[in-house]
Formats: C-alpha cells, sequence, structure tokens
C-alpha cells in the first residue's frame, strides 16, 4: 500500500510538509511520497497552473505503478484529491485532512465560502497568499519556532482561479473515505470541519492543529495506519 499526499493552499515544497512522516509510515511497510502541485511553484508572474493541473499533478503519480493507494489531501488538497482520484483504479481510499468534500460541480470556494478569510492576503494580480504571522498563530502554533519559521518560509502565491474552480469527479462516492478533525485547529475550529466531513464514510479527530504531520506526526502516523487497516 502506498500513501501520496495532497498539500494545501499557498504553500511549496510538498516534500518539506510532508517529510517527517515518510518514516514512521515506512516502518509500517507504506511508502508515501508528496504531490507538487502545478499552482503552488511559487513563481508568480510566470503561467503557473490551475486546480486542474493539480488534479493532472497526483493523477500522474498515481500512474506511476499499480500499487494501491491512499489519497490524503490536506486543506486545499481535498478538492484536488475529490477529482484526481475519481474513476482511478489504483485509488482504494480517500482521507480529508481538515479539508472539504466538493460534490460534483462545486469547488472550494462553494464550501468554504467566496470572501476571503481574515489570514489571506489578496492581490492586484489574481492571486492570493496567506500573511505569515496568521500561519504562525493560527495554522502551527502547536509547532516548536525553527518549524514555524521553516513553515512561513514555504509560502507562496497562488491563483485564485484554483478555487472556484468544479470537481468533474467525485472519489468519495467511489471508494472509502475518512475525514480527520484537528481538534487544536485555530483557523479552522473543529465544529466546522465535522460539518465539512459530513460526507465521508468516518470521522476521526486528532489532538493537534492544522498540521500534525508537523507538530504531531507519529501520533498522526499511527491514525493514518489504522485508517488503512495496516494497524
Amino acid at each position: 500500500m502506498r500513501l501520496i499526499f495532497v498539500h494545501g493552499a499557498c504553500v511549496r515544497d510538498g516534500d518539506w510538509w510532508w517529510h517527517r512522516m515518510v518514516e514512521p509510515l515506512a516502518a509500517a511497510g507504506v511508502r508515501s511520497r508528496a504531490v507538487a502541485l502545478p499552482s503552488c511553484r511559487g513563481d508568480v508572474g510566470s503561467a503557473v497552473g490551475d486546480f486542474y493541473d493539480d488534479v493532472a499533478a497526483v493523477r500522474v503519480v498515481l500512474d506511476e505503478d499499480d500499487e494501491p493507494a491512499v489519497l490524503l489531501g490536506h486543506s486545499y488538497g481535498g478538492a484536488v484529491i475529490t477529482d484526481a482520484g475519481a474513476g482511478h483504479p489504483a485509488v482504494r481510499r480517500v482521507v480529508y485532512l481538515a479539508s472539504v468534500m466538493p460534490d460534483v460541480g462545486e469547488s472550494q470556494a462553494t464550501v468554504v465560502g467566496d470572501g476571503p478569510a481574515p489570514w489571506l492576503d489578496p492581490g492586484s494580480d489574481g492571486t492570493i497568499g496567506v500573511l505569515p504571522e496568521s500561519v504562525r498563530e493560527l495554522f502551527v502554533q502547536d509547532c516548536d519556532g525553527p518549524t514555524q519559521d521553516a513553515a512561513v518560509e514555504r509560502l507562496t502565491r497562488q491563483s485564485i482561479v484554483v478555487f472556484g474552480q468544479p470537481v468533474r469527479g467525485v472519489a468519495w462516492r467511489e471508494v472509502p473515505s475518512t475525514y480527520v478533525v484537528c481538534l487544536e485547529d485555530l483557523a479552522t475550529p473543529a465544529g466546522v470541519q465535522r460539518e465539512r466531513g459530513g460526507r465521508a464514510g468516518e470521522v476521526v479527530e486528532i489532538g493537534a492543529g492544522h498540521h500534525p504531520f508537523l507538530s504531531r506526526p507519529g501520533e498522526f502516523a499511527e491514525l493514518l495506519l489504522g485508517v488503512m487497516g495496516v494497524r
């Protein structure tokens, strides 16, 4: 079994966000990796990708071999795995982490609303970013200082178009689905997460902020292994 991690919005370097999870999962026989999303390359001003390019990037990784796969979408990544996993024979389960579960014709904006959250920094060039201090205070508040610094260094701007592009297929209607609620997430309260996870086949919880793969990697690995049936 392999696990494919799809990161959230306005960040780059998916490998770094996931790096603390690789060894604990591998110790249980689960190979894992992160996908680089074209819409989050960080080269604003050139031709960056849109939502459907992000979906295509995930499907490229899925197509690398026939090994059964679990897709894990974090935050915005949940919309991506919903479309990317639809109809793909390798996908056995989709896991949503503090995320969204859009249905056909819905987008990220459909689920969370069109208005920018207070931690977002919309630009006049059609891109959006996240305010660094908000990341420290609301998203990685349960991480140590060096980890917070490294997270802020990996913020990037992203085309606002991606949040309004609708999904075309729905993986959670085809394979088992799990929603993970982050109880200490200060950006998206646990109650809101539970509402957004109402379409999932099961809902589980972890006592961590928005990024448990950084703040609680061992505990989060055990949770994922249980969800995958490895434990």
